[in-house]
């Protein structure tokens, strides 16, 4: 018997308009990968970086936010040649790459006020001299696990689809100070 793929139609979590320093991003493929060992390129990933650092473009990164561990993304329907060509890349090293996309959904929060935002619920300096553009990190912002990762000049907030109702509000009351 043949077996016939299946894609499950996924509804967004958050509003799609863009409102401010924070909006909701378009959806992603995203993928947890564990590597022990020299870090390599691999999969069109530079996983090169040291921890908590990124590398790549605000649409395709990678994120290594522990010693052996990097939050991967790339733009929605590259998921499936990403794995391939990770595959690819890693045969014959140890590794786990577990597809975490449909767990996931991000936040944008941008403008000269983005860092002071984000410090109304994370403890961390986010200054540009102790978090420029290139760092990344796994932290808490209020009472939810979020992934702060800065490409650019913007911060992009990763969390899991079930926080991200309440991280958005609670960005978004953040940024009324700002206007």
């Amino acid at each position: 018997m043949r077996e016939s793929p299946v894609t499950a139609f996924r509804a967004p979590v958050l509003p799609p308009v863009s409102t401010g320093f924070v909006r909701a991003l378009p959806s992603a493929d995203r993928f947890a990968l564990r590597l022990k060992g020299e870090r390599v390129a691999a999969g069109g990933f530079d996983l090169t970086g040291p921890l908590n650092s990124v590398r790549g473009t605000p649409e395709r990164f990678a994120a290594r936010i522990g010693p052996d561990e990097w939050l991967l993304a790339c733009p929605a329907g590259e998921g499936r040649a990403a794995e391939a060509a990770l595959d690819a890349d890693l045969a014959g090293r140890f590794f786990s790459l577990v597809a975490v996309g449909h767990r996931n959904a991000a936040i944008a929060v941008s403008g000269p006020h983005a860092a002071d935002i984000l410090n109304a619920g994370i403890a961390l300096d986010l200054s540009d001299t102790a978090f420029p553009p290139g760092s990344a990190t796994r932290t808490l912002l209020g009472k939810a696990e979020v992934v702060v990762v800065r490409t650019g000049d913007d911060f992009r907030v990763e969390c899991w689809r079930s926080f991200a109702p309440y991280v958005h509000a609670f960005l978004q009351e953040a940024a009324r100070e700002f206007g």
